[in-house]
């Protein structure tokens, strides 16, 4: 079998966290790099690792490779900004790879990071503190569409989420927060990464899309719960966005196989651009 349709055949059954460790190991002549030596790190153990020359410490050896695949190999958030000082929303800064990225593009630029679990806001303001950056702001919060204390459910990685209202065992209370009071000037950059709860950040705040440049949206699709695709789409058209959907968690035969992922049937990349 060919190495594509390998990787594809991996990337179709496994989460997407460990089946970059499956194509590693398969294929370890087109895997190998700087980090070969975490693959004997057992999953969600906090590892230190280099990265622009700083040394960073993250939670997860998957969850990193994979992060660290698509933010600065694939540079899936470079954007050309209009200034030397873009102002940069993140919602779901995780470990901080994002927000390490953006400020490597754009050294002047103004950030606003949140994350709301506990164990990895930790690991982001370590890793934000170990750069020394300027004019970055870190908020231990989720981003909803009220302000208030809700249920999360903790991955140890970067899938942790709110929690559903079946989901109330082993869940932690965090604060949330509304997108839309951070949205009343032009903001260069949005990227949400809420793990489902998108669409109704961005319906909350939608009348304010205007003051954005460019968004990244993933959009996650519940197993149990009815789509809301279509929903999110309308919402970034009618604010005047032309988007692009890449596709992640969705399997290559969806009538034969469906693949699920911390509750999820379908993960997209959704970019939102004004030209």
């Amino acid at each position: 079998m060919s190495f594509k349709k390998t990787l594809n055949t991996i990337l179709d059954n496994s989460p997407k966290k460990n089946a970059w460790l499956v194509a590693r190991k398969l294929f370890p002549q087109k895997f190998r790099g700087p980090f070969d030596h975490l693959e004997k790190i057992p999953r969600y153990t906090e590892a230190e690792v280099e990265i622009l020359g700083k040394k960073i410490k993250i939670a997860d050896v998957p969850s990193f490779l994979f992060m660290n695949n698509e933010i600065f190999r694939d540079g899936v958030y470079k954007f050309k900004a209009k200034n030397s000082r873009p102002y940069i929303i993140d919602c779901g800064a995780n470990i901080g790879l994002s927000v390490i990225y953006f400020k490597n593009l754009y050294p002047e630029a103004e950030i606003i990071g949140f994350e709301p679990d506990p164990k990895i806001f930790s690991l982001l303001e370590n890793n934000i503190k170990s750069f020394g950056f300027n004019n970055v702001k870190l908020l231990q919060k989720a981003i909803l569409d009220k302000e208030a204390e809700a249920d999360f459910l903790s991955e140890g990685a970067d899938g942790g989420r709110l929690a559903n209202q079946n989901e109330k065992n082993n869940t932690l209370k965090i604060k949330t927060a509304r997108l839309r009071d951070y949205l009343d000037r032009p903001v260069d950059f949005l990227k949400i990464d809420v793990e489902g709860a998108e669409t109704a950040v961005l319906q909350d705040c939608s009348d304010l899309l205007l003051n954005i440049q460019n968004l990244f949206v993933e959009y996650h699709s519940f197993a149990d719960k009815p789509q809301e695709l279509v929903k999110l789409l309308a919402i970034l058209e009618k604010a005047g966005f032309r988007y692009y959907i890449q596709s992640w968690l969705n399997p290559i035969q969806p009538f034969c196989n469906k693949v699920t992922y911390a509750g999820f049937d379908m993960q997209l990349n959704i970019f939102a651009c004004r030209f």
